[in-house]
Parts: structure tokens; C-alpha cells; sequence
């Protein structure tokens, strides 16, 4: 094990601090500190619930999916006034407080923050993170994500990246880091060794980083270095392969005895703590994920997890058996005196560092409920337009339609693709760009396959007749990077894929994405092409000033968009 360094970076605390860690670790029973290593996943919603969890197994955090920032502050509340021991309450703060609180606001998403080309716009993203996830009591954010885009068909990091450059990462997720950490909320960089590399989701399997030693280093270590330096104070270990390193430390290690960065002693102690440096906490990330269940028994992973490196183990199945397996580890020296310890005392350091001790005295840990006028406050929500405004990619534009006019364009055909609600929660937004069309004066008619006047026009109608009725064709796509799907590419209507652009060369078509930034791989027969990121209520109405030529196209694009493939450039 590495020597934990309290006064040193990332925890600089001071002797008083140190004296109350020394206090609490002499005081707590063996149970209480394997309570410590647990962050929950909250899902409760009476405070019976709660205090019957804090009272059993005395987590040492929690987190909650979103909900109305209220019903959030209240929960979360309470849960600090009935543990002894202030907990690491976190949140998904990828892209605003919408990680917490479904009337938060949704600023944007990391790479929509990179298509800005300014690093003032990863600051507000990460100031908003901590000022609403603070109002409603969280004190971590489980960002910034710092893998990159190194393969364009990954299907879970894509707009949840700074891109494809690390030097865009590193600017972009020291500002998002300095906002947050300098307002109280503890940053988790993501998702060590590295994801972005293979085109599979570690929720579903084990995913690869398959970068050589060198290449690693000159890519992810370099990142993870420079957020390392800068005081990053926790790290998420994803279930993430990383063979190369792995038998760089171990060179006999065989095939089947190479596990991902979450269970892996050689990444997390060798390259981690001893090449890197890092002296902060290491969470697992969720270990209900198959990328970590499939690795083999549960019983001997929790604790594998543990010894490997980890200090919190995110997420459980059951509670009471995922407990038992890491208390049972301890009674039986499968996990040591000396490593619970120095994983507690890491968590406890943490907490330190955020002055949660302090706040537990004085009753500071959640704010009152006038805090939560915050979220949504006018100035997020400006900033939020400004960076809408500022990222908006006119990636190909080869057939000069733009801008669109009520003299040429007239009569506009809309194909919707994807726009649903989300796994989150978050609504469909075509109908926002829909009416600031209709509100301009055109006249647009959204495509329905259920309609069948419209489907046979594009499975059987004549070319003379689909000019006739429409002047321009706008594809709107909202397909959404998400967990527990294995592609995020578009889907064509059946028979022949009826709606895919085939007319390009009869009528002016402009494709939108509002999400994922590669469709283009699959309409490269598109000649006007843009990228907008993010799905939020901000975002579509901004797009239809830039298609009137109200306001010009600023944004730069932080991906290859053309996906590698020669005809996209077409």
C-alpha cells in the first residue's frame, strides 16, 4: 500500500483535521468502517427507509438519481441529520444540476462545451454543477468524464466527452474542476483506465483500452496526470481493461488473471498510486454493472475490489449480502487491518477536505430551501443560450441553402428521428424547433409514417410530385448516447429504408443532429450538415436563428464528424 499523505495534495489538511480522523478511526467499531467503503445507491423515498440504512450499515455515501430539487434537499436533508458521520453525497453532474434536480438546469453537454472553443464555458458548467447540486446537498459530482473519443463508434461516452483531442480534455476539465472544487464539491475524474478506445459499454461487459504503454501515456496518463496535479480529489475506476499496463507491471500475469481498472491491483496500486501519483480516494463505478459482475463471484469481487485498490465500492444488489461479503472479508484477513483502514481513512479525508465535519457542526451540511432558487436561477439559464449560441457546428455545407428564406424554403418537410424521453427523464425538444419554424412563417409538416398520404409519397411517389409539395427537407435527430445500448446510429423505416435521403440531389436536405455528434457516417449523401449536442429546451430554438442566418454559425467541431470514412467529405 501507498502511504496516504493528508497534508498533501489533494487533501491539504490541516493538524486539527487530522487529530478528528484519528479520533473517529479510534472510536469506530469494525462494522462502522466497512460501512464507510459503501456509496448507495438511494433508492429510498420515506426517512423510515433511511434511518433504518444509515442505522444498519452506517454508508459512507449516497447517491440519488434526479428528482424535484425539493423532494432531493429534503431526503438528503435528513440523511446528514441522522448520521453520525457526514456523508459523500453525490450526483451525476455531467452536464448541470439537471444531475440531480429534474428542474434543474440543463447547461449542456461536455462536448457541446468543447464545440465553444472556450474554456469559460467549462467553468460555468462546472460552477452551475455546484451551485445546484450544493443547493439541494450533494457535495459530489461524478465528473468531469475525461476519457476522449478515441473511437467514434463507442456508444457510451460520445457527447459525454471533451472530444477527441486531450489537450481540449485537460483545459476543459481543469475549468469544469476548478469551479467545483473551489465551491465545495468534490470532482471524480472518469472512468480510469480510460473508455473510448472499443465500441462496446462497460455496462454491459468488460470493455477494452487496448493503447500500447506509450500510446497510453501520451494520451489518457497524460490527462489523468495533469487532473492528478491539479488536485483532483477522487477518482472513478471503470470496468475497463488495460492489458498492456496490466502486464507491463506483471509480466507473467496470464490472459484469464487480467481483470479491469476496478478490480485491478497492477492499475489502480502500480500505475495509479505509484506511477501517477494519485493519493486521493478511488470509487469503483457501479459494481451492478456487468462490465464488473461478469469478472466472476461476487463474494470474492467486493473485497478483489477493495484490495485491488478501491476505497468506496459504488452501488449495491443487496445490501445486506454485499455488506456481509466485505464484513465477512475483514473477519477472515481476506481484506487486512492495515488496507480497511487506509481505504477509510481516505474516505474520511475527503470528507475533511470538504469540511464536511465543520458544516455537520454547524448545521451547514444542506441549505435551507431558499438555496434552491438557484437552479434554473437567470444567469444559468443565459449562460446556457450563450453556449448554445457559441457551439453549433456547421460541420459540410456544399449545396450553399443557407440561410434558409420564406421566398426559397417555404414549404419545409421534417423528419423526427429519435426524440423521445430518455432513460433520465429528459423530454423530446423537436416540437421547440418546430414552432420557432412555424412562428417565422413557414409551413412545415413533420413526417408520420402512420400517415399513409406522406408514406406513400416517399415509398412510391413521383419525384415531380415531392418537389411540388415541399421546398426543403430538415432531418431533425435526437439519438441518445445511453447506457445499455450497444450503437448509437440512426434507423431507417421499412420497406428499402424509405426515409433515408435519397432526394439529396432533388431538394435542398439539411441534416441536424442534437445529439450524437457522428451521424454523418450514415448520411454522407448529405450536403448540409450540423452538430448542436445537446438535447436541452435551449438548444432548438437557437438552432432556427442560425438556419435564418440571424446569427452566425460559431462553433468548431472537437470530433472528426466525418468519422474517418472519404464520401462524408462529399
Amino acid at each position: 500500500m501507498t502511504e496516504i499523505n493528508l497534508k498533501g495534495n489533494p487533501f491539504y489538511l490541516k493538524d486539527e483535521q487530522i487529530d478528528n480522523i484519528k479520533l473517529l478511526m479510534s472510536k469506530m467499531t469494525v462494522r462502522e468502517k466497512v460501512g464507510q467503503l459503501f456509496c448507495l445507491l438511494g433508492n429510498y423515498s420515506t426517512e423510515q427507509e433511511i434511518k433504518e440504512v444509515i442505522e444498519n450499515y452506517r454508508p459512507g455515501g449516497m447517491m440519488f438519481r434526479p428528482q424535484k430539487s425539493s423532494s432531493i434537499q429534503a431526503l438528503q436533508r435528513y440523511i446528514q441529520e441522522v448520521s453520525p458521520i457526514p456523508l459523500l453525497l453525490g450526483a451525476n453532474l455531467e452536464s448541470g444540476g439537471d444531475g440531480i434536480g429534474t428542474d434543474g438546469t440543463f447547461y449542456g453537454r461536455q462536448i457541446e462545451v468543447a464545440a465553444s472553443n472556450d474554456k469559460k464555458n467549462a467553468y460555468r458548467l462546472g460552477l452551475i454543477s455546484a451551485r445546484e447540486g450544493g443547493a439541494v446537498g450533494c457535495n459530489w459530482s461524478f465528473a468531469p468524464v475525461v476519457d476522449f473519443n478515441k473511437n467514434f463508434a463507442n456508444p457510451i461516452i460520445n457527447v459525454r466527452t471533451y472530444g477527441d483531442n486531450p489537450d481540449t480534455v485537460i483545459s476543459m476539465a481543469q475549468e469544469y474542476m476548478k469551479a467545483c472544487q473551489s465551491s465545495g464539491m468534490a470532482v471524480a475524474i472518469k472512468h480510469f483506465p480510460g473508455d473510448g478506445v472499443d465500441d462496446r459499454d462497460q455496462h454491459l461487459l468488460t470493455s477494452v483500452n487496448s493503447l500500447g504503454v506509450s500510446d497510453w501515456d501520451k494520451t489518457y496518463g497524460k490527462i489523468y496526470q495533469a487532473m492528478i496535479d491539479n488536485g483532483a480529489l477522487t477518482l472513478m475506476a471503470g470496468h475497463i481493461y488495460q492489458p498492456a499496463y496490466t502486464r507491463y507491471f506483471n509480466p507473467d500475469v496470464k490472459d484469464d488473471d487480467i481483470y479491469p481498472g476496478s478490480l485491478s491491483y497492477e492499475l489502480l496500486h502500480d500505475l495509479l498510486r505509484e506511477k501517477l501519483g494519485f493519493n486521493g480516494l478511488i470509487s469503483s463505478d457501479a459494481t451492478n454493472m456487468a462490465g464488473f459482475s461478469s469478472q466472476g463471484k461476487r463474494a470474492e469481487l467486493l473485497p478483489q475490489a477493495i484490495n485491488a485498490g478501491c476505497d468506496m465500492l459504488l452501488f449495491t444488489r443487496d445490501l445486506e449480502e454485499d455488506f456481509n461479503f466485505v464484513f465477512d472479508a475483514v473477519n477472515e484477513g481476506v481484506i487486512s487491518t492495515d488496507r480497511l483502514n487506509d481505504a477509510v481513512i481516505r474516505v474520511l479525508a475527503t470528507k475533511e477536505a470538504l469540511h464536511l465535519f465543520l458544516k455537520q457542526r454547524n448545521n451547514t451540511l444542506v441549505p435551507e430551501k431558499e438555496a434552491l432558487k438557484v437552479l434554473k436561477c437567470p444567469e444559468h439559464v443565459k449562460w446556457a443560450k450563450e453556449l448554445a449560441d457559441e457551439s453549433i457546428t456547421l460541420v459540410k455545407d456544399k449545396q450553399d441553402v443557407l440561410p434558409l428564406t420564406l421566398q426559397k424554403n417555404k414549404k419545409i418537410l421534417v423528419f423526427v428521428i429519435g426524440d423521445v424521453v430518455s432513460a433520465s427523464g429528459k423530454p423530446p425538444v423537436s416540437s421547440i424547433f418546430i414552432t420557432r419554424l412555424k412562428e417565422e412563417g413557414f409551413n412545415v409538416t413533420v413526417f408520420d409514417p402512420e400517415n399513409e398520404d406522406l408514406k406513400d409519397l416517399m415509398v412510391n411517389g413521383s419525384v415531380k410530385e415531392l418537389k411540388a409539395r415541399f421546398d426543403t427537407v430538415i432531418y431533425f435527430a435526437n439519438v441518445k448516447t445511453a447506457s445499455n445500448q450497444t450503437t448509437v446510429r440512426l434507423n431507417w423505416l421499412k420497406p428499402m429504408g424509405y426515409n433515408v435521403p435519397w432526394f439529396v440531389h432533388e431538394i435542398p436536405t439539411i441534416f441536424i443532429s442534437i445529439a450524437n455528434p457522428y451521424h454523418l457516417q450514415d448520411v454522407p449523401m448529405v450536403k448540409t450538415y450540423i452538430n448542436a449536442y445537446t438535447a436541452n429546451e435551449y438548444v432548438p430554438a437557437i438552432l432556427v436563428d442560425k438556419l435564418l442566418g440571424k446569427s452566425p454559425f460559431k462553433g468548431k467541431s472537437p470530433v472528426n464528424a466525418f468519422c474517418t470514412y472519404w464520401d462524408t467529405h462529399i
